[in-house]
């Protein structure tokens, strides 16, 4: 049976809706301190929301952020966070005032390319955006909490993936089976989803609090990494500058260059992974699950402000304070040779090595040819990696990419290595269970609404299990397991202004709103929060599409944009009046 196009038929009778309309209506009535505690009550959405953005993505690129910027960033992801929370109110007050569908309603009023992009571009969002997840929950079983049941020796590295795997799949079918179900099922997940959430900020809060106790951490020099320092788009941050002096004239360029492009990467994935399309499309279609509607629109921003927004910026802002107090401009240690407090020469963290290798092989390709360097000996390139100068391992050992073992490693003379190794390692778990179960969701409810079936039963469960696809790559993934975020990242980030366009010009469209369309002041704080909203998205994404892929992805985007435009041209002919066409043409010609 086909799904309607208002989910508010059948949903306005049903007894818990009627029973929470009432709750806020009778909270309104006393004033602003019962309604809160409403709106705490019946919060849910938003804190799904908070549970697909403090995943994989928002980790890795918050560690890497604090690693190559420090505190320079910091203001990044709060800004793209706003700005997803503009666009999210504007589709959450479009779907609660008019019940439909928002797939449709973009079909039906605006463009159905915009509307079928947007689907399909949520559901390879799912897919990609699963990797880093996946990555991140198997990397806490190796390298924090269970190293010695899932990690080498114990097993092969294969297999203590594969091992993991059938851990973090169980969790999630079991909790899609729940949300499947419907009903009680839904709360049961939702609180989960508050459980996971508040793990993830408590055990980061925690990181923080410990720096801090420990007198490692410079307060002034975090509150300043709110002031946005556009300079740090095009060069280093001032605290790795003076490393690049000491490497020789003919060869700064190339760590400075690496920098900036890896900045530059991290700051587009920073903002990509804040708000993604695909929760662009969970949000609205959560709410109409619950049944919410007009009623209910100022707890949708509520929601949004206290489930997403916060739980968001204190956990991100906690990752960047750690990874830029413990490894910004700090070299790995083990890689310059030095020695602890006994004279024993210190050991690198096996999992940086490679990278640190692969860093210094670009080094040296650079001074002696690709070509030169590549018919070497083993014990030739060891030779020439060992006789390199200090400077340019130091960089090296300064831009090794980082995983979350090295980060709860670097707290472990503060808290104990065993504390240390937990507390990271569950809110890693965390991070990493909450974003894929909700991707398996938001998967599920792609899957229905692209056969216009209804979402439950095993329609919904099938399209939810289509993400653990992404498996296959992580398990094969060689680099850092956190980084692997970063050009998923980079790849979502492009998609993410085909939702954006199709909401604002949602927002305006009298025929859709009627007379809920917004009027004088408040339009036009909507366009240009919208405005500035989309113009953020569209200049990451162009940005990522350039960098990436030049003249091939730009043709993309052409077409795809050529294809917006012809539907746009054969709907508007299609809905031209009657009364607008010549005699002839009103009874089909001669």
């Amino acid at each position: 049976m086909p799904a309607t196009d208002s989910a508010a038929s059948g949903l306005s009778m049903n007894p818990r809706i009627e029973r929470d309309r009432g709750l806020l209506v009778s909270a309104r009535a006393k004033g602003r301190w019962p309604l809160l505690g409403a709106f705490v009550r019946l919060s849910g959405p938003g804190w799904l929301q908070s549970a697909i953005t403090l995943g994989g993505g928002s980790l890795s690129s918050s560690l890497y952020l604090g690693i190559l910027a420090g505190f320079g960033f910091l203001w990044l992801q709060p800004v793209a966070m706003i700005a997803g929370i503009v666009m999210l109110s504007a589709i959450a007050y479009v779907t609660l005032s008019t019940g439909e569908r928002p797939l449709r309603a973009i079909n039906k009023h605006v463009n159905p390319v915009l509307g079928w992009g947007w689907l399909l571009a949520s559901m390879t969002a799912n897919l990609v955006w699963s990797m880093p997840q996946f990555s991140l929950a198997i990397a806490s079983f190796q390298q924090n909490l269970l190293p010695g049941v899932f990690g080498p020796p114990a097993m092969t590295p294969l297999g203590g993936k594969l091992a993991a795997a059938g851990l973090i799949l169980a969790f999630n079918f079991t909790f899609l089976g729940l949300y499947t179900a419907g009903g009680r099922g839904v709360k049961v997940f939702e609180i989960a989803c508050k459980c996971m959430v508040a793990m993830v900020v408590l055990c980061f809060v925690g990181v923080v609090v410990t720096l801090t106790v420990s007198g490692t951490l410079n307060w002034r020099e975090y509150a300043a990494g709110f002031i946005p320092n556009f300079g740090m788009f095009s060069e280093p941050s001032r605290q790795i500058a003076p490393l690049l002096n000491e490497v020789a004239p003919q060869f700064r360029n190339y760590w400075s260059d690496m920098i900036v492009s890896q900045q530059r990467d991290i700051m587009i994935s920073a903002a990509a992974t804040a708000v993604g399309i695909n929760m662009t499309f969970m949000f609205p279609y959560s709410m109409l699950r619950k049944g919410w509607d007009r009623d209910f629109r100022g707890l949708a921003i509520f929601d949004l402000s206290t489930g997403l927004f916060f739980p968001f910026i204190i956990a991100t802002s906690c990752v960047v304070i750690a990874a830029a107090a413990q490894f910004h401009g700090r070299p790995a240690p083990g890689f310059l040779g030095e020695t602890d407090a006994a004279g024993k020469a210190v050991v690198p963290a096996q999992n940086l090595v490679a990278g640190f290798n692969s860093l210094i092989e670009g080094r040296l390709k650079l001074e002696a040819g690709a070509q030169e360097f590549a018919q070497l000996s083993p014990d030739q390139k060891a030779g020439r990696m060992q006789a390199l100068p200090v400077a340019d391992r130091r960089m090296a050992a300064v831009l090794v990419r980082r995983d979350a073992f090295n980060l709860s490693a670097a707290l472990g003379p503060l808290t104990g290595d065993r504390i240390a190794r937990y507390i990271f390692g569950l809110g890693v778990l965390g991070m990493g269970l909450g974003a894929a179960t909700m991707l398996m969701l938001i998967n599920s409810l792609c899957v229905c609404e692209l056969l216009n079936r209804p979402p439950r039963g095993w329609v919904q469960f099938f399209g939810g299990s289509l993400t653990s696809l992404a498996l296959i790559g992580t398990l094969f993934w060689k680099d850092a397991m956190l980084y692997i975020a970063i050009p998923t990242s980079l790849f979502c980030m492009t998609l993410l202004p085909v939702a954006y366009l199709s909401f604002f010009f949602l927002m305006n469209q009298k025929k859709l709103l009627g007379a809920d369309l917004p009027r004088g002041a408040s339009r036009v704080a909507w366009n240009l929060l919208m405005a500035i909203a989309a113009v953020l998205a569209g200049f990451g994404s162009i940005w990522s599409i350039w960098t990436k892929t030049r003249w091939a992805g730009m043709g993309a985007v052409a077409a795809f944009t050529a294809l917006v435009l012809i539907a746009h041209v054969v709907r508007k002919a299609k809905k031209q009046p009657v009364e607008t066409l010549e005699p002839a043409q009103k009874h089909g010609g001669l």
